[in-house]
């Protein structure tokens, strides 16, 4: 046998040997599911996992979205050199853009909530911030997520909140108004769509930022404290 036949018969056998091998273990990779995310990971929820936000809001949420820190600057400045309705000192944390802590997905419950409104649209000629009462809403773990609603009052917000990092979920969502009984899913009725960061800025209290609102300010503020830790 020749010195070339001999290398090709041996090329040939492990050829034979390393191709089932080799099959083998991408079988074995296939079929073994990605470890799961630990806990505290976006996305992490321990139910479904919502898709990306992004692929779901509409060009012109995001970029009031994008456009939040320019809100929070043009309102306050707003707030502080106009007239109001309301107490804003007493706000705190609230009103402040940086508050933002760690561990921010509230748990599911009952929430007394209230909006404020800092800025104006209209400019110098309208009031620099409205402090609201409190309502009734609600969060809950649902198989699309953790859903927030307002249950009571003539404006009330609901929508999904989606994982973005330790410090911000982001709320899509739309409103209902007067007596309308369903708030319908984001992106229906573009004209009522909010776009706006989750955040949590106590022990028990959170923050829903609703950058660039459709109509009367430019930045609104829906607190929310557990229903529970009423005094």
């Amino acid at each position: 046998m020749s010195r070339s036949s001999a290398v090709s018969r041996i090329r040939s056998g492990l050829n034979f040997l390393l191709v089932p091998s080799m099959a083998a273990t991408l079988a074995a990779c296939a079929s073994t599911p990605p470890p799961p995310p630990p806990p505290g990971t976006p996305g992490a929820t321990g139910g479904a996992v919502l898709s990306d936000w992004r692929a779901l809001v509409s060009a012109a949420d995001r970029d009031r979205y994008q456009r939040r820190d320019a809100a929070w600057t043009l309102a306050l400045q707003q707030a502080k050199r106009q007239p109001g309705s309301g107490d804003l000192t007493s706000l705190g944390e609230l009103i402040e853009p940086g508050a933002a802590r760690p561990s921010v997905a509230p748990p599911a419950g009952n929430y007394r909530c209230r909006t404020v409104k800092l800025g104006s649209q209209g400019g110098e000629q309208g009031l620099g911030y409205v402090v609201y009462g409190w309502f009734a809403c609600r969060i809950e773990q649902t198989s699309d997520g953790l859903k927030f609603t307002k249950l009571t009052g003539s404006q009330r917000p609901g929508g999904l909140f989606y994982p973005e990092n330790d410090r911000q979920m982001v709320f899509l969502g739309s409103m209902a108004l007067a007596s309308e009984p369903v708030i319908r899913a984001y992106g229906q009725r573009p004209e009522r769509d909010m776009v706006g960061a989750v955040e949590r800025i106590g022990e028990r209290r959170w923050r829903l930022v609703i950058p660039w609102p459709m109509n009367e300010s430019n930045l609104d503020l829906i607190e929310l404290v557990p229903a529970s830790g009423r005094g």
